[in-house]
C-alpha cells in the first residue's frame, strides 16, 4: 500500500527571501534608514507584516541583512572588476568604471547604499561594518599593485599602502558625485583621468621604461 507523504506544517511562504531583500534595498535607498518605516518595508518588499518579523526581524535586522547582502553582491563585482584585465591601469580604470556604472544604474537612486546611505546610520554595528568593508576594498587594490609589482609593471618601491588608499577615496568620491547628480558621462571621463593618476611616479622618481 502506497502511503501519502506528510505534507510540511505550516503554511509555505509566498515570497522569495532574497528578492524581499532586494526590494527591502531600494526602500532604503531611497527614503534613507531613519525615513524608512516597517510600513515602508511591508509594502515595499511584498511581505505581510507577521512574515517579516518572524522571517527578516525589525527595521535594525533588516537593514543590518540589507547592508551585507548589498555588500557581498557588489564586493564580488567590484574584485571581478578589478581583477579581470590584466594590464595594471586597465585594472584601475575598470574598477574606478565600475563604481560608477553602479552608482548610476537606471531603476535605482544614484549614489551607494555603502556609502550614502549607512554612514548615516548611527549604530555601532553599521559603523564597524562600514570600516571593514573600506579596509577590505583597500587590502584588494593593494593586493592588485602587489601584482603589478611582480608583473614589473611598477618600481618595487612603489607606494602601495598609501595609493591602494587613495584608489578607494578617488572610488567613493566618483560615487558620491552620481548622488549630487553629475552625468555618468563626465564620471566615466573622469574614472580614466583618475586611473593615471594612482600611477604617476612619486617626485623625484621615474618609472620604469615601457
Amino acid at each position: 500500500m502506497i502511503q501519502k507523504a506528510a505534507r510540511p506544517r505550516g503554511r509555505p511562504r509566498s515570497f522569495n527571501e532574497s528578492a524581499a531583500l532586494g526590494k527591502a534595498t531600494q526602500v532604503f535607498w531611497r527614503k534613507g534608514y531613519d525615513g524608512v518605516t516597517i510600513d515602508d518595508l511591508v509594502a515595499g518588499m511584498g511581505v505581510g507584516r507577521p512574515s517579516l518579523y518572524s522571517v527578516f526581524g525589525d527595521k535594525r535586522t533588516i537593514f543590518l541583512r540589507v547592508l551585507k547582502d548589498y555588500a557581498e553582491r557588489k564586493g564580488a563585482l567590484a574584485e571581478k572588476a578589478l581583477l579581470s584585465p590584466p594590464a595594471l591601469r586597465d585594472s584601475l580604470a575598470s574598477f574606478m568604471r565600475f563604481n560608477v556604472t553602479s552608482a548610476t544604474e537606471k531603476g535605482s537612486a544614484p549614489g551607494c547604499l555603502l556609502m550614502c546611505v549607512a554612514p548615516l546610520v548611527d549604530d555601532a554595528e553599521v559603523r564597524q561594518f562600514i570600516r571593514n568593508a573600506a579596509s577590505g576594498a583597500v587590502a584588494l587594490v593593494a593586493r592588485r599593485f602587489q601584482s603589478g609589482i611582480s608583473a614589473g609593471e611598477i618600481p618595487s618601491d612603489f607606494p602601495v599602502a598609501a595609493r591602494a588608499s587613495q584608489v578607494v577615496d578617488l572610488a567613493r568620491g566618483l560615487t558620491m558625485r552620481a548622488q549630487m547628480g553629475t552625468s555618468r558621462r563626465k564620471l566615466l571621463k573622469d574614472a580614466e583621468a583618475a586611473a593615471d593618476l594612482v600611477l604617476l611616479p612619486r617626485r623625484g622618481n621615474a618609472m620604469p621604461e615601457s
